[in-house]
């Protein structure tokens, strides 16, 4: 069974009407990203920060996954899949896709700011004097900006052995998520689905410049 790798990024769960901050001049909400994903704006004013994220865990609830994530999900029929998502929200696992890994951490679990190994599911709010057992601030389980990626090697070695990668609604420009492409076999073959392609295709790139949602029926047709 061949092992198929895909890398999900903003544009994945758009259209489910999950936001992103990077079509609005780095503003996410109205708020500058670095206030609010960042170690620093956490320090200058964690209240605002953990309301934010609070703010996007409500909307999460809110919104479904859309055809896209149940076509990647349903691949699992035919192919052994991996998803590698730079998302935060919880898309792809509620549409049914099994091996899932969050580059960025998730929305929906928060952990210790004295022991990040210490990490919980959290699903309602999370406000400043939630400690964890050893008395230490909760935080978002989320990937700021400056912090190191945990996942990233991890990554790297599933794109290593993947016999096909699929690369779904990113810019290609956030790195490290972005390198990943560089770790996959010389003739894997690789298909890149975004409206605005930031890569063009050549060899074994092909792009379908469309959204999620439509260019997966195109990868369907192509793969099945």
């Amino acid at each position: 069974m061949k092992h198929i790798v895909v890398l999900t990024g903003a544009g994945m769960s758009a259209e489910s009407g999950v936001k992103t901050f990077r079509d609005h001049n780095g503003l996410w909400e109205g708020h500058d990203v670095m206030r609010v994903a960042s170690p620093e704006g956490f320090r200058q004013n964690p209240e605002l920060v953990l309301d934010f994220y609070n703010q996007r865990r409500k909307q999460l609830k809110t919104v479904q996954p859309n055809q896209a994530h149940k076509d990647l999900a349903n691949l699992e029929q035919d192919f052994k899949v991996t998803i590698i998502t730079q998302n935060v929200d919880d898309l792809h696992e509620r549409a049914g896709s099994s091996d899932v890994v969050h580059l960025h951490g998730e929305l929906l679990k928060i952990r210790s700011t004295g022991n990040p190994s210490d990490i919980k599911t959290w699903t309602e709010d999370l406000n400043l004097g939630d400690n964890c057992d050893k008395g230490y601030q909760l935080r978002p389980h989320i990937v700021w900006f400056g912090e190191d990626v945990p996942m990233i090697e991890t990554a790297v070695k599933i794109c290593y052995a993947a016999d096909i990668l699929v690369i779904i609604g990113t810019s290609m420009q956030v790195y490290p998520a972005a390198g990943l492409i560089n770790y996959v076999q010389p003739d894997t073959a690789i298909f890149y689905i975004d409206p605005k392609p930031a890569i063009q295709g050549r060899g074994n790139i092909t792009v379908i410049a469309k959204s999620a949602t439509e260019g997966m029926k195109d990868l369907i047709d192509k793969l099945i």
